[in-house]
């Protein structure tokens, strides 16, 4: 393949992504226009830059090694109504707090999100595996062998994250200890204090497109 100047290259990276359609791996990209990664990266990174400083119309996400096009979520009301899409029921506030645990503790079992809730959560994780927010991660290699679970791709895309690192650090409050979240999202000591609280979701709009 000829060599391409920068501007060729986030042309050529743009038309693959938008190709796909799908989450596309970095290396995949490399091979695919004969670059090396540093120059693939700083592509992809001029691009999610331009998306964003220019307020266009979509996004370039950034989850674990892959990277996705996808609409900007300021302007997620007027593709609703262009292609007449239901907007998602929001996620409960049972439904916030099984995915907290499971985000922090994974891969964990339902029987150790019970015991931090405090009550059964089967009905609340089969909805988020529907949501395809979570989803089994083998067994735990113990008596009865009960499925572990985790967080899933869907999870980083919309929770904005681009890998489990950029999750806020997490109160301890010890798993005897009930979790709960507030109004805002943030985790709060059962007892109320939430000195030191932080939310899964960065703000409200981050955690409205979670939530669809």
């Amino acid at each position: 393949m000829d060599t391409l100047d920068m501007k060729e290259i986030e042309s050529a990276v743009e038309g693959i992504l938008f190709s796909s359609g799908e989450p596309v791996q970095t290396e995949r990209i490399c091979v695919a226009l004969d670059l090396d990664r540093s120059t693939a990266v700083q592509a992809l990174q001029r691009l999610m830059d331009y998306y964003a400083y220019e307020r266009r119309g979509i996004r370039l996400l950034h989850i674990e090694d892959s990277w996705q096009l996808c609409s900007s979520p300021d302007y997620a009301d007027a593709i609703r109504r262009a292609f007449e899409i239901r907007k998602p029921a929001k996620l409960s506030q049972p439904a916030l707090e099984v995915l907290t645990i499971i985000a922090y503790y994974q891969p964990t079992t339902r029987a150790y999100v019970d015991q931090i809730r405090g009550v059964d959560s089967s009905y609340t994780m089969s909805l988020l595996q529907d949501r395809k927010l979570i989803e089994e991660c083998g067994r735990l290699q113990v008596p009865g062998r009960p499925h572990l679970y985790r967080t899933t791709k869907q999870f980083l895309r919309a929770f904005h994250l681009t890998n489990l690192e950029d999750l806020p650090e997490l109160p301890d409050f010890g798993v005897e200890g009930q979790m709960r979240l507030n109004e805002n999202g943030e985790v709060v000591d059962p007892e109320g204090d939430t000195d030191g609280a932080e939310s899964l979701a960065a703000d409200p709009a981050d955690r409205e497109s979670a939530e669809e």
